[in-house]
């Protein structure tokens, strides 16, 4: 195990009180919603985080760790070698990264093109491996995001379903960062609406998963039906 430099015990008791707030509010929000409080999975953001911060989390009960860069979780999770937790990739992710996902990722959360399943089943298959997925859905159509149109999603997932490694597991969205009240919710919404087409086009598949949502509309997401939500300022603090 990679040594890591030790943070201060008050930024370590901040975290666990940040974490505690998060759980709280996430709490409340699938009560507003009617539905079940472990029915919405928390998954830490945890891009430029140092290690020591990330162990802090994972030792608080945390077991959903996310990274959005190839090239920097290398040394972070040998520095967490020691702990047991799950690691997903939830950033965009280049063809020519992905034969380093296997073996450092156990599910790819931001899968948008086809290219990219052909190029995540080549390795894996090389590594002889599987990889959980979600496909990656443009709700808003923002020009400047990743994600596929929503038209697109069902080719997507055949494709993956198509694959040996690669399992569906449903669908992920980013709201557009101005998005507020109803509008924002609409865009959960829709996400929603779309994933329980597909669900009722591919009965087989599953696509439970509705990964939507992060620190500034996680609520929002919840009360329209994500089951796994993607926090990261909100417990380690501004970057």
């Amino acid at each position: 195990m990679s040594e890591i430099a030790e943070i201060p015990p008050e930024r370590a008791e901040q975290i666990r009180q940040n974490i505690a707030a998060v759980r709280g509010r996430m709490t409340a929000a699938c009560e507003r919603a009617g539905r079940e409080t472990g029915s919405v999975r928390l998954l830490l953001a945890t891009k430029t985080v140092d290690p020591a911060a990330i162990r802090v989390a994972i030792e608080a009960g945390e077991k959903l760790v996310a990274e959005n860069r190839v090239q920097e979780v290398r040394p972070k999770y040998e520095a967490l070698e020691d702990l047991d937790y799950e690691r997903h990739f939830i950033g965009h992710l280049q063809s020519n990264k992905a034969k380093q996902v296997p073996g450092l990722f156990g599910a790819v959360d931001s899968v948008d093109r086809a290219s990219i399943v052909d190029a995540l089943d080549k390795a894996a298959t090389r590594h002889e491996t599987t990889l959980d997925v979600l496909v990656q859905v443009n709700v808003a159509g923002e020009a400047q995001k990743s994600g596929c149109d929503p038209a697109e999603a069902a080719a997507l997932l055949e494709r993956i379903a198509a694959t040996e490694t690669l399992t569906p597991r449903g669908l992920m969205t980013i709201a557009p960062i101005d998005a507020e009240g109803d509008a924002l919710r609409a865009v959960f919404r829709a996400l929603r609406e779309l994933r329980d087409d597909l669900q009722r086009r591919f009965p087989d598949l599953g696509l439970r998963e509705l990964s939507m949502g992060m620190s500034n509309d996680y609520r929002e997401a919840i009360a329209e039906g994500a089951t796994q939500v993607r926090i990261g300022r909100a417990i380690f603090g501004e970057r």
